[in-house]
């Protein structure tokens, strides 16, 4: 047996077939993950680095030093709170380019996916935190927390509980 014939059957012995007729090794598998976590984390850190960048001029306007210290306060956590969204939404693409050759590719989607979930996670706080402070500059209403809750409640439903309703519900599906 040569050993390209030899290299054929090891690879062909590694291909898995999921449940979704796919056959993959396990890394194609890794690279598949890595391409879709990828776009997944563009979309995400665009966003992110849009709104990061508007709240680091508001400190430089004149309206800023006529802010209540609760609003000043508001403002300085939103801020931190952008910043760690955009190093958590970043860190994919640093951490895929520290381990790139090492063999690894399945273990860095791994971290990388939690460090995009953990970068959702601050941009929902960093956005409902902006949202808060433009509502109660602008409005000085009692409706703000009533407001600001729905749209936490509308973010946790569109990116946490519709997800994992889908996955459960395609769980309970497939074990069937």
């Amino acid at each position: 047996m040569t050993s390209t014939a030899e290299e054929k059957a090891a690879t062909e012995a590694d291909v898995d077939v999921y449940e979704d007729g796919r056959e993959e090794t396990a890394n194609e598998r890794a690279d598949r993950q890595w391409s879709e976590l990828i776009q997944e984390v563009r979309v995400a850190q665009t966003g992110v680095q849009i709104m990061f960048g508007f709240l680091l001029t508001v400190v430089f306007t004149p309206r800023f030093a006529t802010l209540a210290g609760a609003d000043k306060n508001i403002y300085l956590i939103t801020v931190v709170l952008g910043a760690a969204a955009t190093g958590a939404l970043i860190g994919p693409v640093a951490f895929h380019r520290v381990v790139s050759g090492r063999r690894m590719k399945p273990r860095a989607v791994t971290w990388a996916s939690r460090l995009t979930v953990t970068g959702l996670c601050l941009l929902l706080a960093t956005l409902v935190s902006a949202l808060l402070l433009i509502l109660r500059v602008a409005t000085h209403n009692h409706f703000v927390p009533w407001i600001v809750s729905g749209i936490v409640a509308w973010y946790l439903l569109c990116w946490f509980v519709l997800p994992l309703w889908a996955s459960h519900r395609h769980g309970s599906e497939r074990d069937a």
